[in-house]
């Protein structure tokens, strides 16, 4: 179908410029005033755009994003402001371009005549399914400003709890990079200069000193294989991970590892019990939102027992039975059963988010403090054993001078 682009004033009086595809001019001119156009000039749009503007440079659209819009937009929606007006408002200030621009789309969609979240849903990429099904059902029951706000708290409460499991996960890391680096550095540059002061001396280096000028060595000759094949390692790592398999694996290796995974663990339910006690608390039915806190678990294992309870509740399970205690902790299936019983499931769901997200946060400083203590020795021991190797021969000088 062409695309032509326009620029036109809306019904705001705010001039307008972007694409609309039409199977002609004239239908594309009979859209864009149905739309509250005026104004309206239209020229094909070329086949082949040379933009540099891609995708890859385009800002993402996290959850501190969507709480900004989430809030700013409840408050004019509770103030009485218009839904086209507000969103016309918010994509004159969400700092968030990407966001900003799509807001306009939105916006044009909602003046022709569409609900809020089926435009909204013409762009997943921005808004998350979470967000559009809450925002269709506060649509049917009337309360949106009060679902608003409670999506801004919820994404308020996500980014604080995924800013603490990277922050835990990125510190040993990122000290494994450096000492890594250290060591290269230090064989590269460091050691070839001992290795010709003791070569010049002749006689029989200590095993510990010829091992390091051997690794020395070995880096040095083969720095550009090296770097080649960490290069090539970082690459398959991330096509494997891509894949479901692959990225199967490495969630399970997650939950699994010393210090992190029960971290990774509890990170995971919180966002699972949060997401499911927003999406019911505004009126979501059980079976969509189990579908879509399943996604946003952040853990291919946990998403696929969710999604395994789902299917047992579609029968006819109650949801606590539903759960797979070798995935789900017991405090858990405690508490969802007790508000099955008592009928505030959403209640329970969130004093588990609560108790789950003040574990992350005292598990992530516990972690901290046992950790940095462990790879200060860590790093210590390699480099004291690098320098015990280097000047080891010194203490045998009269060995090796012949």
């Amino acid at each position: 179908m062409p695309k032509f682009k326009y620029v036109a004033r809306d019904k705001y009086g705010v001039v307008r410029e972007d694409v609309i595809y039409a199977p002609d001019a004239g239908a594309a001119q009979m859209e864009l005033e149905k739309r509250g156009f005026e104004e309206i000039k239209l020229q094909i749009a070329p086949a082949k755009q040379l933009s540099l503007e891609l995708n890859i440079f385009k800002p993402k659209v996290k959850e501190k994003d969507l709480a900004i819009f989430t809030r700013q937009l409840g408050a004019m929606i509770n103030a009485g402001v218009g839904i086209a007006e507000s969103l016309e408002i918010l994509s004159e200030q969400i700092p968030n371009k990407t966001l900003a621009e799509t807001l306009k789309k939105v916006k044009e969609d909602v003046v022709a005549g569409m609900s809020l979240s089926k435009a909204m849903a013409k762009h997943p990429k921005v808004f998350p399914e979470f967000l559009v099904n809450l925002i269709e059902a506060a649509e049917e029951s009337g309360n949106l400003d009060v679902i608003l706000q409670r999506a801004t708290e919820y994404y308020e409460k996500i980014a604080a709890i995924k800013r603490k499991i990277v922050s835990a996960s990125w510190y040993p890391a990122m000290v494994v990079v450096i000492a890594t680096v250290i060591v290269l550095g230090i064989l590269t540059f460091i050691v070839p200069t001992f290795a010709n002061l003791y070569a010049s001396m002749g006689g029989q280096l200590p095993f510990l000193t010829q091992l390091l000028i051997d690794a020395s060595n070995l880096v040095k000759n083969n720095i550009l294989y090296i770097i080649i094949g960490l290069i090539g390692l970082v690459i398959l790592n991330r096509f494997f991970y891509s894949t479901r398999v692959g990225k199967e694996i490495y969630h399970r290796i997650f939950l699994h590892l010393p210090l992190l995974g029960n971290i990774f663990l509890k990170g995971a339910i919180a966002k699972f019990s949060r997401t499911l006690a927003t999406l019911i608390t505004g009126g979501v039915p059980i079976m969509r939102s189990l579908e879509i806190s399943s996604s946003v678990a952040g853990n291919v294992v946990i998403e696929k027992a969710i999604l395994e309870a789902k299917d047992k509740v579609e029968k006819g399970q109650e949801i606590y039975k539903s759960l797979d205690p070798k995935v789900f902790p017991p405090i858990l299936i405690a508490m969802v059963r007790v508000g099955e019983d008592t009928g505030r499931l959403d209640e329970m769901l969130d004093t588990i988010a609560n108790f789950f997200e003040d574990e992350v946060d005292r598990a992530v400083e516990g972690l901290i403090s046992t950790i940095e203590p462990l790879l200060m020795v860590f790093i210590g021991s390699i480099v004291g054993v690098i320098l015990i190797a280097l000047y080891l021969p010194i203490f045998k000088m009269g060995e090796l001078i012949k």
